[in-house]
């Protein structure tokens, strides 16, 4: 799989866009625009790997409008394995949860009282909040919840294209990463299967605790909006608590760029993980235990991918043949040839 191995040499570059390029761009990105609301009303947001692939894939094409089809035909090409990679992890994590199995929670519950009890009153930070904050009727935050829990699903891809578009090297880069952080997490979703704040309220662990993450699309009336995003609620893994993937994708995004940035810009990208960590926690989808092991695979897939980048530079250093430098000497003088009258 190419894609995903060693950065390929920049795309040459395309043909120079025609003089009514930016008016092109305008109007194919409101067509997009407008196509992408009217399929969120219609079907739901954009949750699911294919679905989200096709709007980002959509999404460039009109961007780039003005560049020939072969370009758009690259993108397709190179993101085919992104996007089956994907499908194929998101079937794979209903195989770590079965009937017989029996997952972690009480550890769970102990370590979030250990570590917020004195603040909480005992309680892990989830009921805390939730006795606080959660009301019957949809509040302000709960809406802002809902779209921090939606961008998930879409964030890491949306960064990725980006990268496509401006250095495939670097996009190359993202996806090593990337994909190194979705196995370690699938592995421990098999190895240590662990339930989140909502199961073991269900199971009489903890005190009542509501799934809320999706709850404040009804505040605009959208009912239909998250119907995508609570199918796939209802058919995800409930013992994928640990390490919680929503907030390690959220930093591993900012992570990725932020030496890009500017400092002064360095607290509005990182409040991006903090919120959805605070949603996570809030919605009942995962404890804080959760969230801070999921930052530590985030730093875990930094070091093992950068290492072993490194690694297979050298290797490649050495075995490229080196060719010994040769001296040139200046030419010989010609002969003398003596003159004849």
């Amino acid at each position: 799989m190419s894609a995903m191995t060693d950065p390929q040499p920049a795309a040459p570059a395309e043909s120079p866009a025609p003089p009514d390029g930016g008016r092109r761009r305008v109007i194919a990105m409101s067509l997009w625009v407008l196509a992408f609301v009217v399929g969120w009303f219609a079907i739901g947001l954009p949750t699911d790997p294919l679905y989200a692939f096709f709007w980002i894939w959509a999404g460039t094409i009109a961007w780039n409008s003005a560049r020939p089809w072969r370009s758009h035909l690259r993108f397709a090409r190179d993101w085919v394995p992104v996007v089956l990679l994907l499908v194929a992890y998101n079937l794979s994590r209903g195989f770590a949860y079965h009937d017989g199995t029996v997952p972690h929670a009480y550890e769970l519950i102990l370590a979030d009282r250990l570590m917020f009890g004195w603040a909480t009153g005992g309680e892990v930070p989830t009921v805390w909040l939730q006795q606080h904050l959660y009301r019957p009727d949809v509040r302000w935050y709960d809406v802002l919840v809902s779209w921090v829990y939606f961008s998930h699903f879409v964030a890491a891809l949306a960064a990725a294209a980006v990268l496509w578009v401006r250095s495939r090297s670097r996009w190359a880069a993202f996806m090593r990463r990337w994909f190194f952080l979705c196995a370690s997490g699938l592995i421990t979703y098999f190895l240590y299967p662990a339930a989140p704040p909502w199961w073991a309220a269900q199971n009489g662990l903890l005190d009542e605790v509501a799934r809320i993450s999706t709850r404040g699309w009804r505040e605009f009336g959208m009912h239909g909006a998250g119907n995508l995003l609570n199918a796939g609620q209802l058919a995800s893994n409930p013992v994928a608590a640990m390490p919680s993937l929503h907030t390690a994708f959220a930093l591993f995004v900012v992570l990725f760029f932020l030496r890009g940035v500017r400092r002064r810009w360095w607290p509005l990208l990182l409040a991006y993980p903090l919120a959805m960590t605070f949603t996570l926690v809030y919605s009942g989808e995962h404890y804080v235990i959760d969230v801070l092991v999921g930052w530590a695979y985030v730093g875990m897939a930094f070091l093992v991918v950068g290492l072993a980048e490194r690694w297979w530079a050298r290797r490649k250093a050495r075995r490229t043949p080196t060719e010994p430098p040769t001296t040139r000497t200046a030419p010989a003088d010609p002969p003398t040839v003596p003159a004849t009258r």
